[in-house]
């Protein structure tokens, strides 16, 4: 049974696990990803994260059309919006406003639950940020709002201007990718691990009631590889393959459940395009890792305890 969750402060309820949509062009037919959509919804994923860029909106678009006929209160929907391909962040209010327009005809709907700038921009002016956002909630276009790719001060910049309104971040994490951990456990001690480089995100969005939502959570280093399987892991896989046959589960389940087991709440997002795969994952929701299993886990992935 899939768990849920507070959406950051709001009273939104939303699943442990959504789905990451990047991908769901490569699936070739409109059939083949209302199928997808249809897979998701059956194992309790209502959730569904987008973003303007995502096959240049083609993504958007496939979507739109293969849940066009679904209850839209049955769906949570997010998307992003903010960055021009290999130019330039863009978080000014012509430029966001327009993004929100295309995606919401893109997804034949008339709002968005959550809207995301998607990195940061560093010639943001956050009151200009927070005028737009009001924009699009007294519009009804956009309900909650969030960033990605943030650290601790560039939401507190934001949040400043925009009454707090910034309800969650999208931050890559894994187990092999989790600086946000890293630091937390080497404080005060000399080394690379302990370089603090988001000043302090995870335990920022803790105290401002912010969800963390993983992206790319079987991923190694930035997009460098999955790690479920690699022989660069040898120990991390034996581990997690111990664990899946000790939970009756598949190895990607283990993967997520590693995430869900953090106190933070943090969302999970999953890109899988293949139904099998998006099931078998589900069932993390019903695992519940031990304090012992998941630092073996974090620490056979090459991290060390100090």
């Amino acid at each position: 049974m899939m768990k849920t969750m507070k959406l950051g402060k709001t009273n939104l309820e939303v699943p442990e696990i959504g789905l990451g949509c990047m991908r769901i062009t490569g699936l070739g037919s409109k059939a083949e990803v209302r199928s997808l959509i249809d897979t998701a919804m059956d194992q309790g994923i209502n959730f569904f994260d987008h973003a303007d860029i995502y096959a240049g909106g083609e993504a958007e678009a496939v979507f739109g059309e293969a849940a066009a006929d679904i209850p839209r209160e049955k769906m949570i929907i997010q998307t992003k919006c903010a960055i021009h391909p290999g130019t330039s962040y863009d978080f000014s209010k012509e430029h966001i406003l327009k993004s929100v327009e295309g995606s919401l005809k893109r997804l034949k709907t008339d709002y968005v639950d959550v809207l995301l700038l998607h990195r940061p921009d560093t010639l943001m002016e956050p009151e200009e940020v927070a005028e737009t956002f009001e924009t699009l909630e007294k519009q009804g276009k956009v309900r909650y709002f969030g960033v990605s790719n943030e650290n601790a001060m560039q939401m507190e910049l934001l949040n400043h201007y925009c009454g707090g309104r910034i309800v969650a971040d999208q931050l890559q994490f894994s187990i092999a990718h989790c600086d946000i951990i890293d630091s937390g456990l080497n404080v005060n001690v000399h080394n690379d691990a302990g370089t603090n480089r988001d000043g302090g995100v995870l335990e920022y969005c803790r105290l401002k009631n912010i969800t963390i939502q993983a992206w790319s959570p079987f991923q190694y280093g930035m997009f460098e590889g999955v790690f479920l399987g690699s022989e660069k892991f040898p120990e991390l896989n034996k581990l997690i393959g111990e664990l899946a046959e000790k939970y009756q589960v598949t190895d990607n389940a283990i993967a997520v459940a590693w995430i869900l087991r953090h106190p933070a709440r943090i969302q999970t997002i999953v890109g899988s395009t293949n139904k099998k795969r998006v099931e078998d994952i589900c069932k993390a929701s019903d695992v519940r890792l031990t304090r012992e299993e998941w630092y073996a886990l974090y620490m056979a992935a090459g991290k060390q305890l100090p």
